[in-house]
């Protein structure tokens, strides 16, 4: 009887444990407040804001015919410079 309850606590333990090693992290709060704003602007925001300090990520042409991401590209970037 006892080894029973110590293969049953045993398991317990291993099934705890492996679930606390696959847990997600929290996620982090958004530095921005972008509601409001239109897609196109939260997406060069966002591409602009990944290449502050990093080599550039930009959809050149969305950059040339759409004046939203435009602005959205050029404050993300200056916002997010180190």
């Amino acid at each position: 009887m006892s080894g029973v309850i110590l293969r049953a606590g045993a398991a317990l333990a291993t099934a705890l444990l492996v679930a606390a090693c696959g847990s997600v992290p929290p996620q982090e709060k958004p530095r921005f407040n972008l509601s409001g704003y239109s897609p196109a602007f939260r997406q060069g925001h966002a591409d602009g804001c990944a290449s502050a300090g990093r080599s550039q990520r930009r959809d050149e042409r969305r950059f040339r015919e759409d004046a939203d991401y435009m602005m959205g590209w050029n404050d993300g970037r200056s916002a997010c410079r180190k």
